[in-house]
């Protein structure tokens, strides 16, 4: 019998992709592998692996991988401003993945191919404008993204308090909050705003199975409040930790650098370098602002279960106040 605290069995989000939980892990370059998505799906909630840090041959290893190892639904999020854009579609499709997230691009571009497969959509957005765009496309659901979050981000800076509840009285799909999540008080006041589900980048990039460099990891529990920007804004904005990396970028702007000056400053495999091969000094370190509320490295499911019994507590309080 399933305990009435943990019931989320009229949650659209959770009817949506058959999962227990509505809690769902970020799509994160060269952090989202399959032993992450497969942790947080086993765990109940949808684990998904990022394709933004992978060749298209590695992205079907991590796919079948996935498949071997759970029978639980999973997804890839698929950022499109990479490229070999439509030989990761192909492998989607060809290994019959249930759920994509896409971002970073226009929705229009690949849903109705996706849709046509049968695989669920959901678009990641970081205004109304481009909601109420991926609703048009025909998603199944959206993610709002607020400007805490990590990674590439929105150059609205819209904070998530404020997102959400402006996407959510303007479309009628189930609505995911993302950024500066990473707890049961953070999903409580997402919900509260009108989300149906969270989507949790940080904090799992800060858990065992994350496929982060260990170095990397110690650098996002050791962040501190502060210690990331936005910044990259001419490019594709992203936030990072403050290193040396990023005091060359804004040494660059102090001096009024072009954007193919800022293109050179960045380079290739910045992102790699940083995260994956755990170069903390000339590396983009690309994470959340809730880094700095995180203090430890953890397994993905003993994570997952702090947040729901964290939200069910404070929902029980609340019902009891």
């Amino acid at each position: 019998m399933i305990d009435k605290r943990f019931d989320f069995s009229k949650n659209r989000v959770c009817s949506l992709f058959g999962i227990r939980y509505p809690v769902i892990q970020a799509g994160m370059i060269w952090v989202s592998g399959w032993k992450l998505a497969r942790a947080v799906s086993d765990a109940g909630g949808l684990g998904i692996i990022g394709a933004g840090s992978m060749y298209p041959d590695v992205l079907r290893e991590h796919i079948q991988k996935f498949k071997a190892h759970s029978d639980k639904p999973f997804a890839v999020n698929v950022p499109m401003l990479y490229p070999d854009l439509d030989k990761i579609v192909d492998i989607i499709i060809e290994e019959r993945v249930p759920i994509v997230f896409t971002s970073a691009g226009n929705p229009a571009t690949y849903t109705p191919k996706f849709k046509d497969n049968g695989l669920k959509v959901v678009h990641v957005v970081s205004s109304v404008k481009f909601a109420l765009k991926a609703q048009a496309a025909g998603v199944d659901a959206v993610v709002a993204e607020g400007f805490e979050a990590g990674g590439h981000n929105g150059r609205e800076e819209t904070t998530t308090m404020v997102l959400i509840p402006a996407v959510r009285r303007e479309i009628d799909i189930p609505l995911i909050a993302a950024g500066g999540i990473g707890s049961g008080a953070s999903m409580m006041a997402a919900m509260a705003l009108g989300a149906e589900g969270v989507q949790v980048g940080s904090r799992f990039a800060a858990s065992v199975e994350s496929s982060a460099h260990q170095a990397f990891k110690k650098a996002i529990v050791n962040a501190k409040e502060g210690d990331t920007i936005l910044t990259l804004k001419e490019l594709a904005p992203v936030r990072l930790i403050k290193n040396r990396f990023y005091d060359q970028v804004k040494a660059a702007y102090e001096r009024g650098a072009t954007v193919e000056e800022l293109k050179q400053i960045l380079g290739r495999a910045r992102a790699k370098k940083g995260m994956f091969e755990g170069d903390l000094d000339e590396g983009e370190l690309e994470i959340g602002q809730i880094s700095a509320i995180i203090d430890d490295i953890k397994p993905a499911a003993q994570i997952l279960q702090e947040i729901i019994s964290e939200y069910n507590e404070l929902k029980a309080a609340i019902r009891n106040s």
